[in-house]
């Protein structure tokens, strides 16, 4: 019977199995959600590459871990990008190649002690600047981010607003590697619970040391989800329903009402008649309505997604159009090179146009919102600077429709608790169909989720908190600490290096001299 390390000789076998290794975090994020086996889903990727016959074998254990991961984080795009969902999981997973040969170089074999200790940084440091790479828009930008698979623990919410998500990360990877170290690399145990307890030490710190959010206002907002609306007019359609699910709200208080991303498809510059029934809502309801515009500007060329905030008089002037874009959904990067994607898959026929700047928006009654849109809410950046800039409510409209069956819905709608905990700002998630979610400053539930079934408007009270979290004070430290750790172990593996190749090779043994007698001649004689 073949033992399991002879069934991996083959090359093709052991890439199967660092892909399916690599999938395996995907079952803690939203709809599984299982938060707890982030802590140990890394162990049999770990495990995997540090048996690698060598570091080339390793660095591939680590592309096709990275391929899996990113296969697994982002298969609901199968039914729209096709073949071209592949190609992407393989060029992204490449970037876990280099995580691969160090889990190796630092873990493999019988490690001593000190390698086994470097490790316990090193790799979680790594892994951090995967994450960082791979953050950049035009590679997907920061979606399925180890730490955001911790958005409901109540621990890790404190942890982010000290550090944002990638704390989150550095600590899941962190106890990942101590775990499989108390596995696989039995005499260096001692390290590996050191960590762990480390770990624990620093999660009881910040939630002892670290200010709590606390509520000192409230905001009644709604939110109108439409539910799906396809065919023949459906951007008509879908605005009537708007509509009729918004004059619910007469008679509530609401001091907020938001529609979902694509909410209205026409440019209200070129619809003034639409224009003027959102002014007779505002009036009716007694509240400003903040939709979003998916149109071709009637001012400019382009499409634009735009966040504008209508009130009793119409459109009040304050408008955002979408920074971030979507790639291949909302535009094709490098058009040119890989425009035949749209021959494939759903990818955008058309750019979107971007906009140049955030907008913090007065909502008349005091109350002043830093909107986004769509997959914005997934970079650090664009929340931390709306907090900064004095926005009291962190507002993304969204809208997954095209995705309504799969898990996409509920891991966006995850990241609202993530970006609330990070800046001490309550986060409504408004999305056309599901899943809307609001979350209060300290990235709690602020309400029941709205699902992928409902098509309803909902009112929240929403807590409102103004202090400064300190990661909206200091901003991204844990990636610059990582990037410094690697630079360090760089640094003294360069130098380690560098002393191996001057030492100067061992010359042959002296004979021994002998004695008259002609024994040989004893130390000290």
């Amino acid at each position: 019977m073949k033992t399991f390390s002879s069934w991996l000789a083959s090359p093709w076998r052991r890439s199967a199995a660092a892909a399916v290794a690599g999938a395996l975090p995907v079952l803690a994020f939203p709809a599984p959600s299982l938060w707890w086996f982030a802590y140990v889903a890394l162990v049999p990727w770990i495990a995997l590459a540090r048996t690698a016959p060598t570091g080339r074998r390793a660095a591939f254990d680590g592309w096709w871990g990275g391929f899996g991961f990113m296969l697994a984080m982002h298969h609901w795009l199968l039914p729209n990008l096709h073949v071209f969902t592949f190609v992407l999981a393989a060029l992204l997973g490449a970037l876990w190649a280099p995580w691969g040969w160090l889990v190796r170089r630092l873990l493999g074999g019988a490690p001593p002690r000190g390698r086994v200790v470097a490790a316990l940084v090193v790799l979680p440091s790594a892994w951090l600047a995967v994450e960082l790479v791979r953050s950049w828009e035009a590679l997907g930008g920061p979606w399925g981010v180890l730490g955001a698979s911790q958005w409901q623990v109540t621990a890790a919410l404190r942890l982010a607003s000290v550090g944002g998500v990638w704390l989150l990360s550095f600590l899941v990877v962190l106890l990942n590697v101590a775990v499989a170290v108390l596995l696989t690399v039995r005499r260096a145990r001692v390290p590996a619970v050191t960590a762990l307890v480390a770990a624990g030490a620093v999660t009881a710190s910040v939630w002892a040391g670290s200010p709590v959010a606390e509520a000192d206002g409230r905001a009644r907002i709604a939110v109108v989800q439409p539910g799906v609306v396809a065919g023949p007019d459906s951007a008509d359609r879908r605005f009537d329903r708007e509509v009729r699910l918004t004059r619910r709200l007469v008679g509530q208080g609401v001091d907020l009402v938001v529609w979902g991303e694509s909410s209205v498809g026409f440019d209200l510059g070129a619809r003034p008649d639409l224009a003027r029934r959102l002014a007779a809502l505002s009036r009716t309801t007694g509240a400003e309505i903040l939709v979003n515009v998916d149109a071709r500007r009637s001012d400019r060329p382009g499409i634009y997604k735009s966040s504008v905030l209508v009130g009793p008089d119409g459109p009040t002037g304050d408008r955002y159009d979408k920074m971030r874009l979507v790639p291949f959904g909302e535009y094709i990067p490098a058009r040119s090179l890989l425009g035949w994607a749209t021959s494939v898959g759903e990818a955008a026929g058309e750019d979107r146009r971007r906009g140049t700047g955030q907008v913090v928006m007065d909502a008349g009654t005091g109350l002043r919102i830093g909107p986004m849109v769509c997959f914005e809410s997934a970079f650090l950046d664009i929340s931390r600077n709306l907090a900064e800039d004095g926005a009291d409510v962190l507002l993304a409209q969204s809208s997954t429709s095209t995705f309504q069956q799969s898990w996409a819905p509920a891991q966006h709608a995850s990241l609202a608790a993530l970006r609330a905990a990070e800046t001490g700002r309550p986060m409504v998630h408004a999305t056309l169909t599901g899943v809307s979610a609001v979350h209060g400053p300290d990235g709690g539930r602020a309400g029941p989720w709205l699902g992928t079934d409902t098509s309803t408007t909902r009112v929240y009270d929403v807590p409102l908190a103004h202090g400064t979290t300190p990661y909206v004070r200091f901003g991204d430290w844990p990636l610059y600490a990582a990037l410094l750790v690697l630079a360090a172990w760089v640094t003294t593996e360069t130098v380690r290096s560098v002393r191996l190749r001057r030492r100067p090779a061992p010359g042959p043994p002296a004979p021994h001299a002998r004695t008259a007698h002609g024994s040989p001649a004893r130390p000290g004689h």
